[in-house]
């Protein structure tokens, strides 16, 4: 059996002398249990009139694909509205939160050290694909799942509007993207995101959902996988495009994560709009033919707009694999726009 993973792990987070519990996306406690399908093989996909995946065996590709006509890719969305970043560009990211090591290379390394690791990746992808311009970006945890309730009873810590200022002056330093992603416990991205508008007001800031930790029926963050229904995204779309439009910005980026088809129900029924840019992120780690089965059968198989990708420096090379390399990720299909390191 092969583990894709849940993303959460306790991590010990000291400030203002209070030991917090910190939600993180970079470690497995409970197991989410698949077996990898060795029919899924490293082999250039070809879109067309026929699957670019297998669609043989009992992978969760094939089973996402069976008996169903083949995805259009590009999807047919939008036009792209001037100041619009994706498709011309890709997003190359650093994932996590500096207050922990344990929560991503955002925050494993001292901050020129990152920041000179992000400029390594941001370089090899350009290398690898000179026809795709690529956009470097910071991609910071600011609301973060947690084991313990905490006073207000919603399992999830806000982080300091001061945490946020100091990561976005990262970002300016090297004309890179923030993205700032929530982790909601029990409290609801409805609650989460508006408290937020003051940093996504501005033209270089976009957002992160995370149905990992959307809890549900009392359930604690860490014992079981969350989601979120279209529902959720459309609201989500619904209040950035207001934003967009009344503070004249650019289009905005809405990154989702999802590693399970049931992260995001409803994927169908997500509507878009030209002001809002949606990314379906598949974040699972684990073996590189694990990871490529879980792209075809929860991005490729569900076209919504365009496709992200994440890399785990450590997680990706348990047990003796090797992280997927720049030319691997290249030949899925479609080619992810939306790069993240972990």
């Amino acid at each position: 059996m092969r583990l894709i993973r849940l993303r959460f792990v306790t991590v010990a987070v000291r400030t203002a002398a209070v030991l917090l519990t910190v939600g993180a996306s970079s470690a497995g406690v409970s197991a989410q249990t698949r077996k990898a399908d060795s029919s899924v093989k490293a082999t250039v996909p070809k879109v067309g009139d026929q699957h670019a995946y297998p669609v043989g065996g009992t992978s969760a590709a094939a089973r996402a694909l069976a008996g169903r006509p083949v995805p259009t890719w590009p999807v047919a969305g939008p036009k792209p509205l001037p100041g619009s970043i994706l498709p011309a560009k890709r997003i190359v990211a650093y994932y996590g939160n500096p207050l922990s090591k344990r929560m991503g290379a955002l925050g494993e390394y001292p901050k020129d050290d990152m920041l000179a690791r992000l400029a390594r990746e941001v370089a090899g992808w350009e290398k690898a694909d000179p026809a795709t311009p690529v956009q470097p970006a910071l991609h910071l945890i600011a609301v973060v799942a947690q084991r313990d309730s905490g006073k207000d009873g919603r399992y999830r810590l806000r982080h300091s509007d001061a945490l946020v200022e100091k990561v976005y002056g990262w970002a300016r330093e090297k004309n890179a993207l923030l993205f700032l992603d929530v982790q909601v416990g029990h409290s609801t991205i409805q609650d989460e995101v508006p408290r937020l508008e003051k940093f996504l007001s501005r033209p270089d800031v976009h957002f992160g959902m995370d149905p990992e930790f959307a809890m549900k029926n009392g359930v604690k963050p860490g014992k079981k996988i969350g989601s979120y229904d279209a529902a959720d995204v459309n609201w989500v779309i619904e209040w950035l495009a207001k934003l967009v439009t009344e503070k004249n910005l650019p289009p905005k980026i809405l990154v989702v994560h999802r590693f399970t088809k049931p992260m995001l129900t409803n994927a169908s029924k997500i509507k878009l709009d030209p002001r809002v840019q949606v990314v379906i992120d598949m974040d699972g780690w684990g073996p590189k033919s694990l990871k490529r089965d879980s792209y075809a059968a929860y991005v490729y198989a569900e076209p919504v707009q365009f496709a992200g990708f994440k890399l785990f420096y450590k997680n990706d090379i348990r047990n003796g694999t090797k992280m997927m390399s720049i030319a691997d990720v290249l030949r899925l299909a479609p080619k992810p726009l939306y790069i993240q390191y972990q």
